[in-house]
């Protein structure tokens, strides 16, 4: 028997992150396709994994400096093109569209196979930890976009 290591958190691709998730019974309404409001739960966790996949801890966010950083969803858009189904397995891609200033603005989808079910554009704000925008650092900024972060000589 071989094995496999399969990343929990998912991977990074070019400009983004994908992550495989399981439709399990509890996603699922009386009809057994995934209610309309766990998408989001997937959305978020293909958004958070993204996170972790670049090394970004948000608990570490905050503490970063005086003013602190948190990432806050501004806007969502949602079209649902398709239904999930209790044991499908879905692949979330989440992309990075712009990062800098006060936002960024990720796109995902969530596809069973080569089936595209929800399309999603997400606004995220960069706020300080008193909820004020403040900039998106750039070298944070950087590693979204999947630009290399080099060191600067000390």
């Amino acid at each position: 028997m071989t094995t496999q290591a399969i990343s929990i958190s998912g991977e990074l691709v070019d400009n983004g992150h994908r992550l495989t998730q399981r439709v399990y019974y509890e996603d699922t309404d009386f009809s057994g396709l995934v209610y309309h409001a766990r998408y989001l739960h997937f959305l978020e966790r293909g958004r958070t994994d993204y996170l972790r996949c670049l090394g970004v801890e948000q608990s570490a966010l905050i503490g970063m400096d005086e003013e602190g950083l948190v990432f806050v969803v501004h806007r969502m858009e949602i079209d649902f093109k398709a239904p999930a189904r209790m044991d499908d397995v879905l692949m979330i891609a989440t992309n990075t569209l712009k990062a800098g200033g006060a936002k960024m603005i990720l796109e995902q989808e969530i596809r069973r196979d080569e089936q595209l079910l929800i399309a999603a554009k997400v606004v995220i704000a960069v706020v300080n930890r008193n909820g004020r925008p403040r900039r998106l650092p750039e070298d944070l900024a950087r590693q979204f976009l999947g630009e290399d972060v080099q060191e600067t000589p000390k």
